[in-house]
C-alpha cells in the first residue's frame, strides 16, 4: 500500500494493489471543486484509467463532505466564451471517467451537492454513507446542471425522476438514493471506504476486457438498435479474443475458479 500527494495535498492517490483510491481533500471548502483539485483531476484522471495496472478507481472525500461542487469564489470571470473553455477542460476528465472500459467506484461519504452530485454519478457504481446525501444545487444559484448531470441521472432513474430533483433543489438522502436506485448501497459511515475498496478489490480481481467492454455496452445503451448492435458485435469480438475468456472457458471446462489476475499483462 502506498499514498502519493500531489500539489498541497488537494488530491490523495493511494494505492491499495490494483486499485486506486482518489480522495478529495479540501475539507475546509467541503471538497469544492478549487482550482488545485481540478487541475489534479485532469492531469491524474486520463493517466489512471489509461494505466493497466490500475484496474479500478475508487473516488471519495475527507472529512463530512463529498464534494460540494463548483467553487463559486473562483467563478469571477462569467464571461461565455470563458465559461465554454472552462466546461471544455473539466469535460476532458469527466468524459473520460465516464466512458473509460474501467470500473469506477464512488464512495459517498457526506453531502454531494451540485457538481459534486454529477461526479458521483460519472462513476459505475455509487456507494453512500449513512449520513451523506445529494442536492442538485445549480437551482439555488440560478445555474443549469453541469459535468453530465442531466445526462447520468435520467439514465439511471428516468426522465421524470431526474425532474424532480433537478428542479425543486430538494435533498435526496442516502435511503431515498438506494430506493431510486442512484445507489448500491448505504452503509455506516466508518464502513464506507472499506467496504468500496472490497469491492473495487473484486472488480480489480475480474475480467478487465469483459468489464470494460460491458461499460462500453451499457453506455451505448441508448444509441439507435442497428449502431448498438453492431457495438455488441465488435465487442463480443474482443472478447472472444482476449485471454481473459479463454482462461474463463478453461477454468469453467476444468471446474475450476478463473484467474484473471494472472492475464493482467495481456
Amino acid at each position: 500500500m502506498s499514498a502519493e500527494t500531489a500539489g498541497h495535498d488537494a488530491v490523495i492517490f493511494e494505492r491499495r494493489d490494483a486499485v486506486m483510491i482518489v480522495r478529495l481533500n479540501s475539507p475546509a471548502s467541503r471538497n469544492a471543486l478549487q482550482p488545485a483539485v481540478k487541475h489534479q483531476l485532469e492531469t491524474r484522471i486520463p493517466e489512471l484509467l489509461a494505466d493497466p495496472s490500475v484496474r479500478c478507481l475508487v473516488i471519495t472525500g475527507t472529512g463530512q463532505s463529498f464534494c460540494a461542487g463548483g467553487d463559486i469564489s473562483n467563478m469571477a470571470d462569467r464571461g461565455a466564451p470563458q465559461v465554454r473553455q472552462r466546461m471544455q477542460v473539466t469535460h476532458n476528465w469527466a468524459q473520460r471517467l465516464l466512458t473509460a472500459e474501467k470500473p469506477v467506484i464512488a464512495a459517498v461519504n457526506g453531502s454531494a451537492a451540485g457538481a459534486g452530485f454529477s461526479l458521483a454519478l460519472l462513476c459505475d457504481i455509487v456507494l453512500m454513507s449513512d449520513q451523506a446525501y445529494f442536492r442538485a444545487a445549480f437551482p439555488g444559484l440560478g445555474a443549469a446542471p453541469d459535468l453530465g448531470l442531466a445526462l447520468t441521472l435520467p439514465r439511471a432513474i428516468g426522465a421524470m425522476r431526474a425532474k424532480d430533483i433537478l428542479l425543486t433543489n430538494r435533498r435526496v438522502e442516502a435511503e431515498e438514493a438506494l430506493t431510486l436506485g442512484i445507489a448500491k448501497r448505504v452503509v455506516p459511515a466508518g464502513e464506507l471506504l472499506d467496504t468500496a475498496t472490497a469491492l473495487a478489490a473484486e472488480l480489480a480481481a475480474g475480467p478487465a476486457t469483459s468489464l470494460g467492454l460491458t461499460k462500453m455496452l451499457v453506455n451505448g445503451a441508448f444509441t439507435p438498435i442497428e449502431q448498438f448492435f453492431a457495438l455488441e458485435a465488435f465487442a463480443q469480438g474482443v472478447a472472444f479474443g482476449s485471454d481473459e475468456f479463454a482462461e474463463g472457458v478453461a477454468a469453467f471446462l476444468g471446474k475450476r475458479k478463473p484467474d484473471f489476475k494472472a492475464q493482467r499483462g495481456s
